[in-house]
């Protein structure tokens, strides 16, 4: 088949590419696989009003209260990352993703336990919330679904928060020598004044698939 060149078309399209702002050569999405993932973008308050320390909505209900706390740095491990969305859900204390009345989008997926902190200046984030109840009837790990949006780059899962002393943890979750998404996710949570208190701090891009 021969190929017919037009004179100047691809000099034009180049430059409706440019004024377009579209780049000529597509970014391939960052840690793979994700669903759900544009989760993370669901917030209810603009971006600028999301705060460092976010009450997720059972924070006040029935339930063993837990606050979790740590440091987003970048991927050097040492540099605070400033603006980053911590996106988490999870069960409520039956087990279940139950969905709020009139849920949309992935909050009826998600159930209405979930919320967003955007890291600080020292890349800071304090979740408030209930510890979380396996599923029922399964032999899984009570855990915190998180997924991270950074500023110019596609949202992607990092590892469950997952607990010390869960009767589900795997062999592999215990493993501590190397790092799985984000960093390690097995949580130490000390009882302190009756609340339940553990730290992770996050490595954007550690151990993450195509991260660039």
């Amino acid at each position: 088949m021969k190929l017919i060149r037009v004179k100047g078309v691809k000099k034009f399209a180049f430059c409706i590419l440019l004024l377009s702002g579209v780049s000529l050569f597509a970014q391939r999405p960052i840690g793979g696989s994700c669903e759900g993932c544009e989760a993370a973008l669901e917030y209810n308050v603009p971006f600028e009003k999301l705060n460092h320390e976010v009450y997720m909505p059972d924070w006040n209900e029935q339930g063993p209260k837990m606050i979790i706390r740590g440091r987003v740095f970048k991927n050097d491990g040492k540099t605070a990352a400033e603006g980053v969305i911590v996106y988490l859900y999870h069960t409520d204390q039956h087990g279940v993703y139950k969905p709020a009345p009139g849920a949309k989008g992935w909050a009826q997926r998600h159930g209405y336990i979930r919320g967003w902190a955007k890291t600080n200046a020292n890349g800071e984030y304090v979740i408030y919330t209930l510890k979380p109840a396996p599923y029922p009837k399964e032999k899984f790990a009570a855990h915190v679904h998180v997924t991270i949006k950074e500023p110019g780059k596609n949202p992607y899962w990092i590892e469950e928060y997952l607990f010390e002393g869960d009767p589900f943890i795997t062999p592999e979750e215990k493993n501590t020598a190397t790092p799985r998404r984000g960093s390690y996710g097995l949580l130490k949570l000390i009882r302190n004044k009756g609340i339940l208190e553990g730290k992770r701090d996050i490595v954007l891009g550690l151990n993450v698939p195509d991260y660039y």
